[in-house]
């Protein structure tokens, strides 16, 4: 079997290829920014309609197949902005094929654990708009932790922005953090097994000192924060694998968190590689293929992890 994989959630617009013996065809993605950084999900919308069909192309090409070759179309449905969720489903319709949703949460986990080779890992996710501490407790998803307001790859983004940084802040951040060596001292703040950024991006931002160090100080702060919460976790599920995966996994600041949390627990560690660590159509098809359980096709901009199934 072959499939397609629409991803459409935010910011990305990716177009991947999959087989069910896991091989990875294709990948193709562009990404929306806009002038002042934020995204505006109307314009978004828009530049994911005009890049889609050439996505499409680029990624049939890679692939060395003809659309007629495409047995069913995966489409993330969620969660995710509407304007944006609604342009892949559209879309994808357009294609004329058998269609199956997505949850874009759980396709994040899923190409993580076939890359990783795992069976059955806590996963750590970190995006722009999402963070959570997962486990799979049946045929579920069950969140053990997860952010109160925003997510931390927004949280990284908005104290790039405050700076003056131009989009994407992740990677400028992480670039001026290895320069830090003076920490100064930020709200962290964990509510039992929940995290709260915003006020660690409010105090950095109002800070005057040497932005080395802000950006050190800075990660150092919420990157802590979420391996406390992950390694409670880790203790109360007992699980031998730890799974870091979103955007935000690309820093190599909290993989070495993580990896030596995950070594003191005698846990496996894994990250996937990097193009399959942000938003991408490779990970939608992947999850098309061994999703079990049908989805109506539309837009659930809320839908979370742990009331979604395989």
């Amino acid at each position: 079997m072959i499939v397609l994989g629409v991803e459409s959630t935010a910011h990305t617009i990716g177009i991947g290829i999959a087989t069910d013996k896991g091989k990875i065809l294709a990948n193709e993605k562009e990404m929306y920014q806009s002038k002042k950084g934020g995204i505006i999900p109307t314009e978004a919308a828009l530049h994911h309609r005009k890049k889609a069909p050439l996505l499409l192309k680029k990624a049939l090409s890679e692939a060395r197949l003809k659309l007629e070759d495409i047995d069913k179309i995966a489409v993330a449905i969620g969660p995710g902005l509407p304007p944006t969720l609604w342009e892949g489903i559209n879309f994808s319709k357009k294609l004329k094929k058998p269609l199956v949703g997505v949850n874009h949460c759980i396709a994040h986990i899923e190409i993580g654990k076939k890359t990783g080779k795992l069976k059955d890992p806590l996963t750590v996710y970190a995006s722009g708009g999402n963070t959570q501490i997962t486990a799979k407790i049946g045929d579920k998803y069950r969140v053990f932790g997860e952010t109160l307001d925003i997510g931390i790859g927004n949280a990284i983004d908005k104290f790039a922005r405050n700076k003056g940084l131009q989009m994407p802040g992740g990677p400028k951040i992480e670039k001026l953090a290895e320069k830090g060596r003076k920490y100064i001292e930020l709200p962290y703040t964990i509510k039992g097994m929940d995290l709260a950024f915003s006020g660690v991006v409010t105090s950095a931002s109002k800070k005057e000192t040497n932005l080395n160090d802000l950006a050190f100080s800075f990660q150092e702060t919420i990157f802590s924060m979420l391996t406390e919460v992950s390694e409670r976790a880790l203790a109360h599920t007992e699980k031998k694998e730890i799974l870091l995966v979103g955007g935000v996994a690309q820093n190599k600041r909290l993989q070495e968190m993580l990896k030596k949390m995950s070594r003191e627990h005698k846990a496996k560690f894994h990250v996937p590689p990097s193009n399959l660590c942000g938003d991408n159509g490779a990970m939608i098809a992947w999850a098309g293929i061994i999703k079990k359980n049908k989805e109506e096709v539309i837009a659930k901009p809320r839908w979370r992890t742990d009331e979604a199934t395989l």
